[in-house]
């Protein structure tokens, strides 16, 4: 069980209460028998993946900006910004297995977790002159159909912290992420009265959505993303990155097997912005990153859903039934993520397909084998599920340190004044 206040739990019967609680035993049982090595005899090999997401995003030397991190939950910003050239000031999750995550990656951080990582009690101006950049994933569940959308009436809604933390500390820039129905209708209200107003007349910010495949990260999974500038002049020259992949392969793959179900859309001609200059990458297929043997169909795995999310804590990163017949087609099995290879090797899924593990789903959302994800499975995968894929925010990153390279008033790295 999370020790996290913000999950909450759905009220369910004692009926369907037992139903879980049975599976899950069955499930434990046949997970027992096969690490004794009395279940089914393995059929997969231990995969080695293809897909190292450290080339989709390449080391930058340092740029002289530092940035704060807010919600870092499993690293996804922060990776991001490390590897676009960022130094890093301090990260701040209430989850203390998040913490324990960071730490062991980056000992050299400064990480607050757990109840010193309780952003609702943190006095944020001793930050202001310390940090240029202020990045964060406030919670998603108050605005997620998941999440039940109850927006301002959630209590894990802490998009009124990042603001407050934002007039606090006063950075040159922000950026926030969130899934895109915060900027739908139901809750254009609650994006007037809770970020425009607040930050009216102190920054000038633009909302835009990115899909994570367009840089090369294979999974179906788009967000919005807020950027703003304390600067109105360097505000006027943003621009959001540009895409680096095109997946128009894969979605006519999805087209052909008569399956629209997977959320995936066309690429490069539903972006919002101009092409990139130079040809664009193919972004590969979840069975191809994942090293898996051709079966003649590949496609973008579905949205990799936060374990925490939902009437339990689950092993499952299903999200929908429509994304069900998609792993199915591609001969993966969704439920009952393995800890590790090894043993999503030896626990043979009922239906012969291969098992995911926990390393395998961290490699989806654009993590590096090298980043490890602490905690039990359900925990990992919530870390994984909630992260922004480090890819993303990379490029996020350097849309921002390239503007704020140029010369601008005499402004180019380090702290602006």
């Amino acid at each position: 069980m999370s020790a996290s206040s913000h999950h909450q739990k759905w009220q369910i019967s004692e009926t369907e209460r037992e139903i879980y609680r049975q599976r899950s035993q069955a499930s434990s049982l046949a997970k027992a028998k096969a690490m004794r090595g009395e279940g089914k005899q393995p059929i997969h090999p231990i995969n080695q993946p293809r897909l190292n997401p450290e080339t989709l995003m390449p080391q930058q030397p340092n740029n002289g900006w530092k940035t704060l991190s807010l919600f870092s939950g499993g690293g996804g910003l922060d990776l991001g910004f490390e590897q676009a050239g960022y130094t890093h000031v301090a990260s701040y999750d209430i989850l203390p297995e998040a913490g324990i995550t960071l730490h062991q990656n980056r000992p050299q951080w400064q990480i607050f977790a757990g109840e010193t990582g309780d952003v609702t009690k943190i006095d944020w101006r001793p930050y202001r002159g310390m940090v240029d950049v202020i990045q964060g994933g406030p919670p998603c569940q108050p605005f997620s159909i998941a999440g039940r959308q109850k927006g301002q009436d959630d209590s894990r809604d802490m998009f009124p912290q990042f603001i407050r933390a934002i007039l606090e500390i006063e950075p040159q820039v922000f950026i926030a992420e969130n899934v895109p129905a915060l900027v739908g209708k139901k809750f254009s209200q609650y994006v007037r009265e809770i970020i425009e107003q607040p930050l009216a007349g102190k920054y000038h910010w633009t909302k835009f959505i990115l899909q994570a495949p367009d840089f090369g990260i294979p999974q179906v999974r788009q967000r919005v993303f807020f950027v703003g500038f304390r600067d109105a002049k360097i505000a006027a020259k943003y621009q959001p990155p540009k895409p680096t992949h095109t997946w128009e392969h894969l979605a006519k793959n999805q087209r052909q097997q008569g399956d629209k179900s997977s959320g995936a859309r066309q690429p490069v001609q539903l972006n919002l912005f101009s092409a990139a200059p130079k040809p664009l990458n193919l972004c590969m297929g979840v069975r191809e990153a994942l090293g898996l043997p051709d079966i003649g169909f590949d496609t973008l795995a579905p949205t990799i859903r936060s374990a925490l999310t939902g009437p339990r804590h689950t092993t499952s990163v299903l999200s929908s039934v429509s994304a069900q017949k998609t792993w199915e087609k591609l001969q993966i099995w969704q439920n009952g993520v393995a800890v590790n290879r090894e043993k999503a090797r030896l626990f043979v899924a009922e239906n012969g397909h291969f098992r995911l593990s926990v390393a395998d789903c961290a490699i989806i959302q654009g993590f590096p084998d090298a980043w490890q994800i602490h905690g039990a499975v359900y925990m990992a995968l919530g870390q994984i599920g909630n992260a922004v894929p480090p890819p993303l925010a990379y490029h996020i990153a350097l849309s921002v340190a390239n503007l704020l390279r140029m010369r601008n008033g005499g402004l180019e790295t380090g702290f602006l004044r």
